[in-house]
């Protein structure tokens, strides 16, 4: 199964440039048998750009996580400290194998009438 997941543009582009190796996220999805996250740049790009395949999950305290992921986070860590603040433990989805769209797709073009706040299963 697969998940969408939004991203700011920023840093879904890094996402397949190869300068963003995970994926973080205050909370995640609950079911086990995701295995790959399609990539929705949220706005302005507002389209479905590609999609990777989960490597790995981390579930740490967050400056543990940080610790272990910071030379492939493709944030700084300041950002990282800001999207966290006042969280104990938070997540990151190591990204596996991509795949960029040639051309990109709508949310239509999935059968998705809105862009998800976080994710949403497809």
């Amino acid at each position: 199964m697969k998940v969408l997941l939004s991203i700011k543009p920023e840093f879904a582009y890094k996402i397949f440039d190869g300068s963003k190796k995970y994926e973080f996220r205050k909370s995640l999805f609950k079911r086990s048998d995701i295995h790959k996250v399609v990539v929705y740049a949220s706005s302005p790009v507002q389209q479905v750009i590609g999609e990777f395949d989960i490597a790995g999950i981390l579930h740490e305290e967050t400056e543990q996580l940080w610790q272990k992921t910071q030379h492939h986070s493709g944030i700084t860590k300041a950002f990282f400290d800001q999207y966290f603040a006042n969280k104990a433990t938070a997540f990151a989805i190591e990204v596996g194998n991509v795949i960029r769209y040639q051309e990109p797709k709508t949310l239509k073009d999935l059968d998705i009438q809105f862009a998800p706040q976080s994710f949403v299963y497809i």
